[in-house]
């Protein structure tokens, strides 16, 4: 397949992606009329997600620019492994959106909820309880598959390393906000995978 073909497919899965989040995003901060700071975090967790969201956003489209750009993290994929890429990325992103609108109105920039948070037990929330953490990463994996880079790949992987981090905090915040609720909801649910034998 031409790498043109690649780069065509790869925008218009990485664009989708985009837009459903701040489709979603946008969406939520109108419904709750809430905008909330990524002060919560701290500043050091604040500028590891400033600096590394720019890092992990820019690389996609320095490839999509213009692919020698990114030759030097070039893998030497086969074809097959590239194909399988986009199929997964566009898996991904009809994930994306089933996420999305579970939780609505609950999506959150930071660990904090929103005053109004109510607990997302439907769509892939049944099984776990942070899809987005896990769905963000394959869709960076996907994307280094498709454009076979091994950096843009890693990113991936470090972005949910970073996120996985910042976990504990934010499930801390949810047991703070609805208590009892919330522990039996983390015994049959996975944190970013479905809990093996869970209903």
């Amino acid at each position: 397949m031409n790498e043109n073909i690649f780069r065509i497919l790869a925008a218009l899965i990485l664009l989708t992606g985009m837009g459903i989040s701040s489709y979603f995003r946008i969406k939520a901060d109108k419904q709750t009329g809430e905008k909330i700071s990524r002060k919560v975090d701290g500043s050091v967790m604040m500028n590891i997600i400033k600096f590394g969201g720019l890092i992990l956003w820019l690389s996609p489209f320095v490839y999509l620019i213009n692919p020698q750009w990114m030759a030097w993290a070039k893998i030497g994929l086969p074809e097959w492994v590239r194909v399988l890429g986009i199929g997964v990325a566009i898996v991904n992103d009809v994930l994306l959106y089933w996420l999305f609108s579970s939780i609505g109105s609950g999506i959150s920039p930071t660990s904090a909820t929103r005053k109004e948070h109510k607990l997302s037990t439907s769509g892939p929330y049944r099984w776990v309880r942070h899809p987005l953490y896990t769905v963000g990463a394959i869709l960076f994996i996907s994307f280094g598959m498709m454009a076979d880079n091994w950096f843009i790949a890693a990113l991936g992987i470090l972005a949910f390393i970073a996120m996985a981090k910042r976990t504990p905090q934010e499930e801390a915040n949810l047991v703070e906000k609805f208590g009892d609720e919330y522990r039996e909801y983390m015994k049959r649910t996975g944190r970013f995978f479905p809990k093996v034998g869970s209903r």
